[in-house]
């Protein structure tokens, strides 16, 4: 049964515990660093594998930690407007592979953009620079301070800025959306213009694309987004091609 208009807790159950997770995690950030001065968002977001803060739970954890109230409310709102649909014709199973296939494939996604980063910097960097900024990068950072070296400078927030949020998991929900619902009219915000739901994705898609492309220092990971609609979209083809339907 549809969960609309039956308010959050008529959600299908991974939909509802996915958002739950979401905003306790956000709370309990909150809390943690009020309280005890600790940055749970640096312990559980998702660092390049080289930094020495990287660790292996990071690549599950940080698809249920946010930058901000913002970040996750629109996440969730995605979350809640679309997967709720496809949790009910998939079924809680298969939808909470299909999110969790997106959300992995998205973190490797953006990891491989940020190795090809790394090694086009590790190429360049003399060795001294290298050695300040493996140093006394860190320090620096959490002090508010970066290397006026454009170089080091980009080394040391490659290391040091972990990656949070669904968004990669929330992309490859909206392209589902869009595949099995090609034709329902969307609503936008901004312009007030219905569009069917495969313009939608494919205007996003793009859009992603050519901000992944001409903003690569991007503090927003585009290249992730992309990585949640690719292996969303592979997944797809595994299943209509294994099962005959996506159903």
């Amino acid at each position: 049964m549809n969960g609309y208009g039956r308010g959050f807790f008529g959600l299908p159950p991974v939909v509802k515990n996915i958002i739950m997770i979401n905003v306790l995690m956000l709370l309990a950030d909150y809390a943690v660093r009020s309280v005890f001065g600790v940055d749970l968002t640096r312990i559980l977001g998702l660092y390049f594998p080289k930094s020495e803060h990287f660790m292996p739970l990071q690549i599950v954890t940080h698809m249920f930690m946010h930058g901000g109230f913002a970040h996750l409310f629109f996440n969730m709102f995605a979350l809640y407007m679309f997967g709720q649909v496809l949790e009910n014709v998939w079924g809680p199973k298969r939808f909470f592979i299909y999110y969790m296939v997106c959300g992995l494939g998205a973190a490797f996604i953006h990891e491989a953009v940020i190795g090809i980063q790394y090694t086009r910097i590790m190429r360049v960097i003399p060795p001294d620079q290298l050695q300040m900024v493996m140093n006394e990068g860190f320090d620096y950072f959490r002090q508010g301070k970066v290397f006026t070296n454009e170089t080091m400078k980009s080394l040391q927030m490659l290391l040091n800025i972990p990656t949070v949020g669904a968004s990669g998991a929330v992309f490859g929900i909206l392209l589902a959306f869009g595949v099995l619902f090609p034709n329902t009219k969307l609503m936008l915000l901004i312009p007030p213009i219905p569009i069917k739901a495969k313009y939608f994705v494919l205007f996003y898609g793009a859009l992603e694309l050519y901000l992944a492309v001409t903003q690569p220092g991007s503090n927003i990971a585009h290249a992730a987004h992309l990585g949640g609609m690719l292996f969303g979209y592979l997944l797809l083809r595994y299943w209509r091609k294994t099962t005959n339907t996506l159903y």
